[in-house]
Formats: structure tokens, sequence, C-alpha cells
């Protein structure tokens, strides 16, 4: 049976042969046991609702070992034989060119190369997931080879629910991904009911089909340290051979070392996964790989005094790496940490003094004993930074609640009105003031041809309209469009593809829209091959509500409501994204953020066109208005600035108030 033939039938009409899991790609750790016997039964009867009777018996005893030994049940036996990858979008059978495209990206973010546990359909982050499990790959790719421009499928945290009649404005797929009751997202929460098959967490981009491999962070992290080194240094210093410290290599982390490079500094990340940092090496994303402590000093000690430009992947824990350097003096000048600390007790942080195997042993069969273990590493790796940040280190929380829970384990991270932390966010310090509250954040496309010519020609087409824009640009922005028309002439020599076809570059409202615009006419006229697919990372100006990183500069008091995220989708749906997402949990954590993001599909058409402009518009300003109205200067310039070019948009300006009216009153 051919792949088209394949994709058409769903589940399978015969009943396959049991599948084992591969040991030539990395697994998610078993989870820990919190079903009762009676949701156990539940989970089972959940997961055999979508086979025909005459296989429950068989199915039920399979997912039953799954569940008891994995934690989930993912039913592996349904995974397709067919190789897992993006193809070009005219591969795929589908009535309508949205649903191949939406197709393109399923398929890509389960690509073995781009995804951290391709078998448990986790794309990143630990538990970042496309699908609970592959009965509902099945279904949903078979939905989108059935669909029309008047269908709409409906996707439950995983589950397609099904087509249902909408209209050719109408978003293709509509997608949610832990939706909870709000008292019901404690992690515990989590846990039970992704075990009883009933929601999931999407992470950010995973369970909205836009991961792009770890480019998709690759530029905002080099944006990060290059401008975290600025902060630091003197105006006549560079980066090279100083040190940025971190941690992680798994999925978005693993973009780390590649942006250190751009930055033009010394990375060093520890990973205690020999596999991701194998994976991350193999790909080019890192240059060496050490995973013996005294190799890495004397590696690291010759890298400075030879002002190297390097990336040095430590297999092992980052906590030894902080004590360690300490004790040998070494001056480390940015540090941070990316490991999956909104997982904190399954698998997204592994305790020091333990081995990676050891952990994975303990999170499933001990979790209390492995979550008193992580605290008490999170207080000694919080010590290990005290310590070096007293000597002149600039640390700064990479949003992925490593202080939030280093706080949780009474690690000494506070500031002194016990309120906030003694770190900054990078949100704070940096991308906020600096990119998201001017308009600037994660825009994103991918060629569906799946060609490397139309790829180039992109590239060309979004450095020529950056080019164009920065000659009346008014000075507020200079420096972010020079670093972004400098990332797209360096991007196909730093070799940032991984999967699919695809470029991530941060953009404002203006940049987004006159690149997508020049994109359909390239498309329309034949330049490009086919279409491209736009999309954005959800860590973005406007798409996400997180009161400890994506609006961590949010100071009215906002900062822990959820209406711009929800605003966000909704208008996005109707003014012609190609689909929709909302999430909760992201990259900080179940119940600690709500994130939502799009896809849209550039045809070269002129209703492409007309939808472009008017959602691309939207997905931006609606965020800087949020910020404008939360008295953020950079924001405020921004938005002024876009009435004054827009007659249409009409937005209510905060008042600001003077400290005198304030000060003696209560």
């Amino acid at each position: 049976m051919d792949f088209k033939a394949q994709i058409q039938i769903g589940i399978p009409t015969e009943l396959p042969p049991k599948k084992e899991r591969s040991s030539a790609v990395s697994h998610a750790p078993n989870r820990k046991q919190i079903l009762s016997r009676e949701e156990k039964q539940l989970a089972i009867r959940n997961a055999l609702r979508y086979f025909p009777a005459d296989w429950h018996a068989v199915l039920a005893t399979e997912f039953a070992e799954e569940l008891q030994t994995y934690g989930r049940i993912y039913m592996y036996r349904f995974q397709p034989t067919y190789d897992m990858h993006a193809r070009a979008i005219s591969a795929y059978p589908a009535q309508t060119s949205h649903a191949a495209a939406i197709m393109l990206m399923i398929q890509n973010n389960l690509d073995p190369a781009v995804a951290q546990h391709p078998q448990e359909l986790i794309t990143y982050g630990g538990i970042g997931a496309v699908f609970q499990n592959w009965a509902q790959y099945l279904l949903t790719m078979q939905y989108l080879s059935e669909m029309t421009n008047e269908q709409t499928l409906h996707i439950y945290s995983g589950h397609p629910m099904g087509l249902f009649p909408s209209s050719k404005e109408a978003p293709r797929v509509v997608v949610t991904n832990g939706m909870m009751i709000p008292n019901y997202s404690k992690q515990d929460d989590w846990e039970k009911y992704n075990a009883l098959g009933v929601t999931q967490y999407g992470q950010m981009t995973a369970g909205s089909y836009m991961y792009i491999g770890p480019q998709g962070i690759v530029h905002g992290t080099a944006i990060t340290v290059m401008n975290a080194f600025r902060k630091v240094l003197k105006a006549d210093e560079n980066p090279n051979g100083k040190i940025f410290l971190t941690a992680g290599l798994g999925g978005m982390s693993g973009a780390q070392p590649k942006a250190g490079n751009i930055a033009g500094c010394i990375t060093i990340c520890a990973e205690v996964n020999p596999l991701a940092a194998k994976k991350r090496h193999e790909q080019g994303w890192v240059d060496e790989l050490i995973d013996d402590l005294d190799i890495l000093v004397s590696r690291t000690k010759e890298a400075k005094s030879k002002n190297e430009v390097v990336s040095l992947a430590f297999i092992g824990n980052v906590v030894d790496v902080w004590e360690r350097f300490f004790k040998e003096a070494i001056f480390i000048h940015l540090g941070s940490d990316q490991t999956s600390l909104h997982n904190p007790w399954a698998g997204g942080y592994y305790p020091a003094g333990s081995t990676f195997e050891e952990s994975n042993k303990m999170m499933n069969q001990n979790p209390d004993a492995f979550k008193t273990k992580v605290q008490e590493s999170l207080r000694r790796h919080a010590e290990a930074i005290n310590q070096h940040t007293k000597k002149g280190t600039y640390f700064f929380d990479y949003g992925n609640a490593f202080l939030l829970e280093a706080s949780r384990a009474g690690a000494d991270v506070m500031a002194e009105n016990k309120i906030d932390f003694k770190y900054p966010s990078y949100v704070q310090d940096i991308l906020g003031p600096m990119c998201f509250d001017y308009g600037f954040g994660p825009f994103r496309w991918v060629c569906s041809s799946g060609k490397i010519e139309d790829l180039r020609k992109t590239d060309a087409i979004a450095f020529r309209v950056l080019e164009e824009i920065k000659k009346d640009a008014p000075s507020e922005i200079q420096q972010q469009l020079s670093d972004n028309i400098k990332w797209i002439a360096e991007a196909e020599q730093n070799k940032l593809v991984v999967g699919s076809k695809a470029r991530i570059l941060y953009a404002d409202a203006e940049g987004r829209a006159k690149i997508a615009l020049a994109f359909n006419e390239a498309i329309e006229n034949g330049e490009l091959s086919a279409p491209i697919i736009l999309g954005r990372d959800h860590h973005d100006v406007s798409g996400t509500d997180s009161p400890y990183r994506e609006t961590s500069n949010i100071y009215d008091g906002s900062k822990f409501t959820a209406d711009m995220a929800i605003h966000n989708v909704i208008g996005d749906s109707f003014r012609g994204a190609t689909w929709v997402s909302i999430h909760n949990g992201g990259g900080v954590g179940w119940g600690e953020v709500t994130n939502g993001g799009f896809g849209m599909v550039l045809d070269g058409s002129k209703d492409a066109e007309r939808k472009l402009r008017n959602m691309l518009f939207y997905d931006v300003n609606n965020g800087i208005a949020r910020r404008s109205w939360a008295r953020n200067k950079e924001a405020m310039f921004a938005l002024q600035r876009e009435m004054d070019r827009t007659k249409t948009l009409k937005v209510t300006m905060p008042s600001l108030v003077e400290e005198k009216h304030l000060k003696d009153l209560f």
C-alpha cells in the first residue's frame, strides 16, 4: 500500500502486528503511576474506543501493559510503517492545499530528526506532544485527507473530534490543548488526566504543529545572548573568549550552542542525556562533546586563553560545572539554564548526584524521593550560581521556570522584598523592552515544496524587504532591524535547517506583512514553486500570557490575566488564519501560562493577500496594545506609530500619572 493510501485509510482495517519500541531514538521517561485501579480501567476503556470491538481482547491486555510500564498508553502497535518526515506538499492526499500543508507540518513535528521522543509523539520540552497516541495521529491525517474548504477539523488535546461544516473564511483546523477547568491545573492533574487519555500538554509549537526544530529558538536565543553581552561588556569589547554557561540540549534548548556561536562566545552547555547531546553534535549544533569534568576545565581554559568562538557540550550535570568552575576561578560572563523545569518531576530536570538512568528509575518507582532529590539539587544549583554572581556573572532566567521551581524548593533566589526574584527574566531585561514591546517576534515560514532553492529565494526576499524598511525606520528600532538583516544574510551558512525547509526571523507587524506579501507575489508569478506556510512561535508579542516569561515585563498587575492570548486566537481565527491553537501550559509549566498560535498558507491568491494583511496586523498589534495599556513606553511608541500609519486603528492610550499625586496616599 503506497503512502497516500495509508494516509487515507486512517485506522487500519486489519489489526497490525505488535511493534516494539526502537532503541535508535530517545524515549520519554516512564511516568509515575498515579491512577487507581478503577481509573486504569477507565483509561483502557478510553483507549479502546478508537478500535472495533473484536480487537478489544487483544488490545486491552496490550494497553494495560503499556499503562503499567510507561504510565501512558501510546499505542505503539499503530505507528505507521512509512518514514516520518515532511514531504513536498504535492505528496499528500488532500482535497485542499491548506489541509496538505497541515499534514506536512504534523509530520515534521514527529520526524525523528526533529522530535525529542518521536515514538511517544513528543516533539520537545519533555512532554510537549503533538498527539497523545498513534490512533489520534492516524485519524487526524485521514480527516485532513478528506477535508474540503468548507469544513473545519476540531482537535481536543490531540483527539480529532471530527469535521464540521463551516466556510471558506473559517480556519481549517482549531486546536486546543490542556484546557482544564482552572482548579484542575496542578502538576498531578496533568499526570492523571493525561494518563486517562483525555488531555495533553501541547507545549507551545508542538501541539500546534508549528515546530521547526531548534532553529525555532536559535534566533531568539542569539538575540538574547548578543544583547546580554552588550549589557555586560564595554563598548570596545566583543564576546570572543567570554563564557556563556547553561544547560539543556533537548528540543528547544538544543539551540543554545548554535546561538552562542552566532553571538561569538564560548558556550558551555551541560546535558545529562547522552543521546540528546550526541544528536545535537551529529546535527552540527554543537562543536565538541566532552564527558569528563577535568577535560572540560582544561578545554575551557584553553578556549579562554585563545579568545575562541566554540561550543562545548558537557555530558553531565550542570550543577557540577557551576561548582567546579568556582573552585577553578573560571569567570563566567553569562549564565542561564534551559532545562525543562516546567516539568520538574517527570524528566524535565535531573538532580545532581544521580545518574541519568538512576533518575529515570526513581521518578517512576519512587516519585517522592525523586522530588526531594530535585529540590535538593535546585538549592545546590542556585547556591553555586549565587557564588558566581557575587563575582560579577550576569545570570538571567530563560523562562523555563528555573527560578520559580528553585524558589519553591527553598533556594536563595528571592529579592529583598520577598516578592520578586533576585535575577531577571530575559524578557524583563532584554526581549520584552527591546523586541516584544516594539512588535518584534519569531515570525517563521516553511517552504512546502521541500526545495532548498525555494528557501534561498525566501531568504533573499526577506533580506530585500528588511533593507527597504530600515532606510526609513525610526532610530528606536534600527538595532533590531540590523540584527535581523545580519541574521537572514548568514542563515544558510549557519546550517539552521533540521527537518522541513524552514526559516525564522524576528520581525514587527510591518516587516511580517511586507515579507508575506512579497512571498505571495513570488508564488503567484512562479518565482516560488509551491505555497509558503507562515506561523510563529507562541513566544511572541501577542500570543502568550505568561507572568514568568512572555509577559513578565507587564507591571500594571495584569500579568496573571489571560485575556490577550484568548483574544489573539479568536481574533486570528476570523481574520484569515488557516489554523489556530490555544494551550494551557508552555515553556513555564502546566497551569502557569496560556498561549495561542496560528498557521497560515500563502498560495499566491488575492484571497491569501487579503487574509495576511488583516490577520498578521492583528496578531501583532493586539499585543502591542495590551503592552501599551500597561504603560510600557516602547509599546506606547510603537502603537502611536501604528495608529499614525493605519487610520482605521484606534486604541485606548494610557494617561500617565505623576508620582507626586500618589506619594502621600494611604
